[in-house]
């Protein structure tokens, strides 16, 4: 048995009959639904075709379907279409705390249109009270929203109820069946709703398509203005292909509803009672009974789901909490349940399809539980892993992706800021300076330079992480100008996980460039962790005189970075499993490669600052030299080097949590006026042994760059300091 898949809420495969239907759409009647010859007239009948069997599924008329892009496309549609035809009613919506962001993003929209959003709360089950809708409700109330079932959790709503409190205070009703339809009977008549969203993916027809169900003499306004397509209600050509996949997805879900739903049922019953017979220390998260019947929500105690799911390369899941994302904390849904963080952490969502096997739930729950029990502090060290003849592959073992799980800075500068104040004469640079090393002053002509740099494996192989993090750890002293003498280990290790020959690897590694930095590694420390880290503490000296810190970056300086960017992207990527080996292969030697020698011919020049440009990114290390300096900066975007295939791979998704992170806390302080979405997050990515960020006069740059490259180092001058100010950066 290979991979299983366990996400059927996150997608599902589409039919073999739902793909049989499109086909000819895609081979043979290729004409526009609108056109009144022969060709058009058999796409029109397709459309049409679909729209009735969209209907039966919802039991509704067909008129009343309206086709979308998807879900998202839908709940736009409906919240904003109604909002705005409403608007001289009233500017009052309401939603519950557990919406998908596909409705908790639309009212943010909403109300920056000068519209009031009230959010119901939910149980501790996930499940709406209608009291609490009806104490909500105001004469300007004009739309309200409950999904009628959760994506996270699987409770259903009771939205039949809410529908007929909300019609006797006249507002509408919408709910989002994106889960729903396909699982549970959806019946608009039943239900008692005006608008209803459904997203073709969750039941087994194409992505790019989905429905909008509008009761008749419901006004919405448009949202896609153009020709007269849909009704009037959705300008542009119908996806004719995929409104065929979509209607006979549904016609296969209201034939086989109750199968679909015995047997998913009848797995999750089997899967939540393995986990009972094998585990002890689970919550599962939402209703008992009122839920849907794929989907299992199960938290694991004091665990980090990420780290579990990593640990189980073989089972398609997706964690129920937003770990390591950019988000920090529980996810909204949980959240709003009141799951306490010790459960939240380790939520998984396990979801199931009618194409799952029992032979794949048994399989699933062996793994599960031996997993679980892997990462139990107390667990039994007889309990299987790799060999260390086994390719082990590092990233598998952590539940960050390509950031390394660095702090966020925002709230490392909380913790910061608590700190006392240093009064010790003899400390030249702390962490007042905003610096990753500090330096102690001797005596007049020596200083002592130390910094400690310890994170999470960023590429697969032992060896070659030991190196990475032993390159970056040795940055912060090449950055302060100083020489490397000695240096510690920092460990945290897996040994029920991971064999020790895995550690050994990981130290020779870091070994090996600490011998080609011409530095001993003297003992260090370990521990026992689920997720394996590793880094160094380095000491070294430099003359007091010639410290080079943050502080000191002047008017008219000129910036040049020594190294390519884009590290934690391709990490993330590699993880993913969309880096190309070659792409993978000029990041590792980028991050091996010692800062040393630029930390030599930057010594010749006039410096006036540098920093290394690691967890924080280029944009968050250069604002701390500017806040440090008391000047402003600007960079020019096209003169930045980046790692090859870096841009592609962003565009792809793989944008690490810490890059995010990086991104939101430069809003504050960064002008990306000019930039796209991707290109804010390549200048903000959060990086492993990066290059130097050198500050110096713009006469001197130019002699730098060209020793630099003059010794294989492909610098690049890639801004300038306009003048005093706050640390403001301007992105051109």
């Amino acid at each position: 048995m290979d991979q299983i898949y366990l996400d059927y809420n996150a997608t599902t495969p589409v039919d073999p009959e739902v793909a049989a239907e499109m086909r000819p759409y895609l081979e043979e009647y290729f004409g526009n639904p609108s056109s009144m010859h022969s060709f058009g007239v058999k796409s029109r009948e397709a459309v049409e075709k679909a729209r009735a069997r969209v209907a039966m599924l919802l039991n509704c008329l067909p008129q009343e379907i309206i086709f979308t892009s998807g879900g998202t496309e839908s709940n736009n549609m409906a919240l904003k279409g109604a909002a705005f035809a409403l608007r001289s009613k009233g500017n009052h919506i309401i939603i519950s705390a557990v919406e998908h962001p596909a409705v908790t993003e639309v009212v943010n929209y909403l109300a920056t249109q000068g519209f009031e959003i009230s959010v119901a709360p939910v149980d501790e089950s996930g499940m709406v009270d209608p009291e609490d809708i009806r104490n909500l409700l105001r004469p300007d109330t004009v739309v309200v929203s409950v999904m009628h079932a959760n994506n996270e959790v699987g409770t259903v709503q009771p939205v039949k109820a809410i529908a007929a409190i909300v019609h006797q205070h006249g507002a509408l009703m919408h709910t989002d069946a994106a889960q729903s339809a396909g699982k549970i009977p959806v019946d608009v008549q039943d239900l008692g709703v005006d608008l209803l969203s459904l997203a073709g993916h969750k039941l087994y027809a194409p992505k790019g398509i989905g429905a909008l169900y509008i009761r008749k003499g419901v006004k919405i306004e448009k949202l896609i203005h153009g020709a007269d397509h849909e009704q009037n209600l959705r300008a542009g050509t119908e996806n004719v292909l995929e409104i065929a996949g979509l209607g006979k997805a549904c016609e296969l879900a209201f034939k086989r509803l109750e199968a679909y739903r015995a047997h998913t049922a009848a797995l999750k019953r089997k899967f939540i009672e393995g986990l009972s017979a094998g585990l002890i220390d689970f919550r599962l998260n939402g209703h008992p009974e009122l839920a849907l019947p794929n989907t299992v929500s199960v938290g694991f105690s004091n665990l980090n789901a990420q780290t579990i799911l990593s640990a189980m390369p073989r089972l398609a899941a997706s964690a129920g909490a937003a770990c390591h994302t950019g988000d920090t904390g529980d996810s909204s849904v949980l959240g709003a349940m009141k799951v306490s963080p010790e459960y939240a952490r380790g939520t998984i969502r396990f979801s199931m399809g009618y194409t799952t096997t029992q032979e794949e739930v048994d399989e699933a729950l062996r793994i599960i539980i031996q997993t679980v029990r892997s990462l139990t502090p107390d667990v039994s060290l007889s309990l299987s892993k790799p060999e260390h003849s086994d390719v082990v592959k590092l990233t598998r073992f952590t539940h960050g992706l390509g950031c390394a799980c660095k702090i966020r800075p925002a709230d490392l500068e909380k913790v910061l800021a608590g700190l006392p104040p240093v009064t010790d004469p003899n400390v030249l640079v702390g962490a007042d300076n905003r610096d990753d090393a500090a330096v102690y002053r001797i005596n007049d002509a020596l200083a002592v330079v130390q910094t400690v740099d310890f994170f999470t494996p960023v590429v697969d192989d032992p060896y070659t992480f030991g190196a990475i993090a032993a390159a970056n750890a040795l940055s912060d002293i090449y950055a302060m100008g100083g020489q490397a003498s000695f240096a510690l280990n920092i460990a945290a290790f897996p040994v029920n996980r991971l064999p020790l020959g895995v550690l050994n690897d990981i130290v020779k590694g870091a070994s090996d460039k600490a011998a080609e930095a011409g530095i001993s590694i003297l003992g260090g420390h370990s521990i026992e962790d689920n997720e394996p880290k590793f880094g160094m503490v380095v000491t070294g000296f430099v003359n007091p005189s010639h410290v080079i810190s943050n502080a000191g970056a002047m008017p008219g300086d000129a910036l040049v970075l020594t190294k390519p960017i884009g590290t934690g992207i391709i990490s993330t990527a590699a993880k993913m499993g969309l880096a190309k080996e070659e792409t993978m292969r000029e990041a590792e030697e980028i991050m091996m490669k010692l800062n040393k020698i630029s930390s030599e011919l930057m010594l010749r020049r006039k410096v006036h600052a540098c920093t290394d440009i690691t967890g924080f990114g280029l944009v968050g290390h250069l604002h701390e030299m500017a806040v440090a300096s008391g000047v402003d900066a600007v960079i020019e975007f096209n003169r930045i080097p980046f790692i090859s295939e870096v841009q592609a791979l962003a565009l792809a998704g793989a944008i690490p949590g810490g890059t995010k992170a990086n991104y939101n806390f430069a809003l504050g302080w960064t002008d990306f006026s000019q930039l796209s979405m991707i290109e804010r997050y390549l200048v903000c990515d959060a990086q492993s042994s990066g290059g130097l960020l050198v500050c110096l006069p713009e006469e001197e740059a130019e002699t730098y760059i060209k020793s630099l490259l003059d010794n294989g180092i492909a610098g690049a001058f890639i801004g300038t300091i306009p003048g005093k100010g706050t640390g403001n950066i301007k992105i051109s």
